[in-house]
């Protein structure tokens, strides 16, 4: 090690484990990951009985997030994370700049691309459980709704998927990006909870855990719901 090297150690903040992300959040994350690679896989071998409890699934987590995003821990709510779209392509020119990672949470373009997956994966599991009810005539909207609208809701569910599955693919690449270009390791945080920061910043609030049951709750009570009447 040389002297510049030794120097910009020393220079460094003092740095200890924090904890960033609750387990809703990281539940949540790797139950998105695991669900929409099952709706891929039941979609490809026409398994359609499964791929629609997949479905309901997924839109139970989905309606639990959006819950959490109000009530969870100081990192999980979209008020800490949603940023203006200045403030996204500002972060975004530095996208390439090596630095030391300092972000508590979300950066402002990372919560923007949240906001699109959450979007789009509502957007896909609500239709989807719409053209389900349609296809089996299940539902008291499937007897009212105009064929026109049926069918527009239909392709929109197949459109959707499309993009949805183009969104995670970029989200994926910008992961590996973060880690070559900036050496900021995203994965390793949304596994445990901690992340390396230095001693000045503040750890986000947490919310107790056992307190996602609620919304957890609400959002199955939600989809029970909707699959009997939508």
């Amino acid at each position: 090690m040389d002297a510049d090297e030794l120097a910009t150690l020393q220079t460094q903040p003092a740095r200890r484990p924090v904890l960033v992300w609750d387990a809703p959040v990281r539940l949540f994350h790797w139950l998105v990951v695991a669900l929409v690679t099952a709706a891929y896989v039941t979609l490809k071998l026409n398994w359609i009985d499964w791929h629609v409890r997949v479905g309901e699934s997924l839109l139970a987590v989905v309606i639990f997030r959006l819950l959490w995003g109000f009530f969870g821990s100081e990192t999980a709510r979209f008020r800490s994370f949603v940023a203006s779209p200045v403030a996204a392509l500002r972060h975004l020119r530095h996208l390439f700049h090596r630095e030391p990672d300092m972000q508590v949470g979300h950066n402002a373009a990372g919560g923007w691309m949240v906001l699109l997956l959450l979007a789009l994966l509502l957007v896909e599991t609500l239709s989807g459980l719409y053209v389900n009810n349609d296809i089996a005539d299940e539902g008291p909207l499937s007897q009212v709704i105009p064929s026109w609208l049926a069918n527009a809701i239909s392709t929109l569910h197949g459109l959707v998927w499309d993009v949805l599955l183009a969104a995670v693919t970029l989200h994926v690449l910008v992961i590996a990006l973060y880690a070559i270009a900036k050496g900021h390791n995203l994965l390793w945080p949304m596994l445990t909870g901690y992340k390396l920061l230095p001693s000045f910043i503040d750890a986000p609030r947490q919310t107790p855990a056992l307190l996602a049951l609620l919304p957890l709750g609400v959002a199955a009570t939600v989809v029970m719901l909707l699959a009997a009447f939508l």
